[in-house]
């Protein structure tokens, strides 16, 4: 039995900021009986309640688990300094929010990670439930920690803190863990259950073919510092990890019962992901690479997700999610029948994610039907048409000048551009092209509305080359040239006396993104840098007002002295096809020359915007062969169906 913490935990709420984040009872929330299941899972966003509490993907596994009679799972959420500082003087434990439950007396601890910047989260999480920061020293008293989302495709950096980790989408396989872990318990408490050790369950775990577990694979490591091999270190464990594919998203229609959160959190409304996956082909981009193919949901599944979820939520805004929502094969029946149904109600419609080649003025205006408007973003990523070409971003200049004409004749004031700084083979010429770009866009807004109050914002990212993509070789840009080129665009938009008022300019300066790019591209050795800069302090590194880059470099020299390997030997080093890659054992589906090929013809439109013709999306064009459907046994999976969203009356 797991007692509930909360008696200890109440009296302390009033001493530390919004203490309604770690209340719990959430309308949607679920607490089951701990004797009447058999597997028990903590899962945790690590990351504050207001980050985490939205995030779709923790919320669907919590979803699909508790929807088993058999599986108990419960929430957690990285606490704030003031609340760690009250758990530490109080001997309490990192808590679930559901009943308050420590997550050591859990079956399994798993963790999602969008961002590799909460890594310290996570052993800050495991400190404070008691658990053993290293997985070595667990016993059968400590839970399984296991990994998932993007970040975990590249798990090395935590390799040491992770029993398991799970590369790809989370609703099939944690239900497959779940029948490993009770059936390992079942014999366990059996005769012979001497022999059901830990390691045995990783070593289930690990044959299936579902899981990745480190400590099963020896590193070795060049005398020159790169990676010799990574390789089983015992028979049965397979020599490459798979990620999982859910195919037929219309039979998962998850999230069913959508949390409401009881404090402010990033995102007020209920998302629906209408399609997972994208074949653009972004080189830059990790996200469109590792969900590969397109599986799209159905009109209706998505008109009943949408209505089933304002029904049992209460919210009136939905957001029709993807990596490129305005891609979905049937966007404009899915617009018009969604406006049909709530037109005059008090639900709004949005579409966060949008292409300038896939938008259209008819389709804004469906979505912002009942009156709301808001700003429209797009992202042209790079600032000149020859960036543009080099990251596989096909969006030509006069296709987004006339795009935008369209929308402020239409009415819209305001319009956001997303760039990105630091791409490779980039130049000061490239990022100043950001300027002229945005005042060609005002200039257009003036000339078609006859007004003054037309207003460009343009927000700038650092790149950040990741695991899985054809800049997984690339030199990252160093932080100092990044914050040279972000100030010279400021100092072109504020000397600009005509057009500069009227563009709105946020960046983040190089540092973080250096950070980001050490634990993205890291191998093992990485690890040792993060439990430094965690014993120094470092926590919420997403965070601009927790992050600090002095202890970041600090920890990696003393983590790195002796190895022969630096910061910059992980961040602004560009790799070479034949050095084996920390990742190399973990697949994707997409074949590594196809992405060295298309590295190399990033690097020949460098030179030559025409020497090769952009990737086009394979949902429309012959395959490119980037091997995620033979490889993986999957397809794409689109329409059109021809259906109709019928409309539902407004009560």
């Amino acid at each position: 039995m797991s007692a509930s913490v909360f008696a200890r935990l109440e009296p302390r709420l009033p001493s530390v900021s919004k203490p309604i984040q770690y209340v719990g009872g959430e309308l949607n929330s679920t607490v089951k009986d701990w004797e009447s299941v058999e597997v028990r899972w903590a899962l945790m966003y690590p990351d504050a309640y207001e980050v985490g509490l939205p995030n779709q993907g923790v919320q669907i596994l919590y979803e699909v688990l508790n929807e088993r009679d058999w599986i108990l799972a419960e929430r957690s959420y990285a606490v704030w300094p003031d609340m760690e500082r009250v758990m530490r003087e109080d001997a309490i434990p990192q808590f679930t929010v559901d009943a308050h439950r420590p997550v050591r007396d859990f079956d399994l601890f798993g963790i999602s990670f969008a961002t590799e910047l909460g890594y310290t989260n996570l052993l800050n999480a495991l400190d404070l439930a008691g658990i053993p920061l290293h997985a070595a020293d667990r016993t059968d008293d400590d839970p399984v920690v296991i990994a998932g989302g993007h970040a975990a495709f590249n798990p090395e950096p935590i390799a040491d803190f992770l029993d398991a980790a799970v590369l790809g989408d989370g609703e099939q396989v944690v239900l497959a863990i779940s029948e490993v872990v009770r059936e390992w318990k079942r014999e366990k408490d059996g005769p012979g259950g001497s022999a059901m050790t830990r390691d045995e369950l990783l070593r289930r775990l690990a044959v299936s073919e579902n899981v990745y577990v480190p400590k099963f694979y020896d590193v070795a490591y060049a005398v020159d510092g790169t990676i010799e091999a990574v390789v089983p270190n015992r028979p049965g464990i397979p020599f490459r990890v798979r990620k999982h594919t859910l195919m037929d998203l219309d039979r998962w229609p998850y999230p069913a019962k959508p949390l409401v959160p009881l404090a402010e959190t990033v995102h007020e409304r209920f998302s629906v992901e209408i399609f997972r996956g994208c074949t653009r082909g972004c080189r830059f981009c990790q996200a469109g690479m590792i969900t590969r193919p397109v599986r799209e949901r159905s009109i209706q599944t998505i008109g009943e997700m949408v209505e089933n979820g304002i029904r049992r939520s209460g919210f009136e805004e939905v957001g029709l999610l993807s990596l490129s929502s305005a891609d979905h094969s049937e966007i404009a029946e899915v617009a018009h029948g969604l406006a049909d149904r709530y037109d005059g109600s008090n639900v709004s419609l949005s579409l966060p994610s949008t292409r300038v080649d896939a938008f259209n003025i008819t389709l804004a205006n469906e979505f912002s039907r009942n009156g709301r408007r808001s700003g429209l973003t797009f992202a042209p990523e790079g600032g000149s048409e020859r960036m543009r070409k080099v990251i596989n971003k096909a969006v030509d200049e006069e296709d987004l000048i006339r795009t935008v004409a369209t929308a402020y004749a239409q009415g819209w004031r305001q319009v956001k551009l997303y760039f990105m700084c630091g791409l490779p083979t980039e130049t000061d010429e490239d990022v100043l092209g950001i300027a002229d770009l945005a005042t060609k866009v005002i200039a257009k807004g003036r000339e078609v509305t006859g007004r003054n109050d037309i207003r460009c914002t343009v927000s700038i990212g650092g790149f950040v080359p990741k695991a899985h993509t054809p800049f997984q070789w690339a030199a990252q840009l160093d932080h100092e040239t990044t914050d040279e080129r972000l100030q010279k665009l400021r100092d072109v938009v504020r000397a600009d006396k005509r057009y500069g008022r009227a563009i709105g300019f946020r960046y983040h300066d190089g540092k973080p993104g250096i950070i980001e790019g050490l634990l993205s591209r890291g191998d093992r050795r990485v690890g040792r840098i993060i439990e430094e800069v965690w014993r120094d302090g470092g926590r919420f590194d997403g965070w601009s007002e927790y992050f600090s880059f002095d202890r970041w470099v600090d920890a990696s020299v003393r983590a790195l002295a002796g190895t022969g390997v630096d910061l910059d030997w992980y961040t602004v080093r560009q790799r070479e096809y034949d050095e084996v890659l920390p990742w190399d054992h973990l697949d994707s589906g997409l074949d590594k020359d196809w992405l060295w090929s298309d590295w190399e013809d990033a690097l020949a439109v460098a030179e030559d915007p025409d020497a090769v013709p952009d990737v086009e999306d394979c949902r429309w064009t012959p395959c490119y062969d980037c091997g995620v459907c033979p490889e993986l046994e999957t397809e794409i999976q689109i329409g059109p169906t021809g259906r109709e969203l019928l409309p539902l009356s407004v009560v």
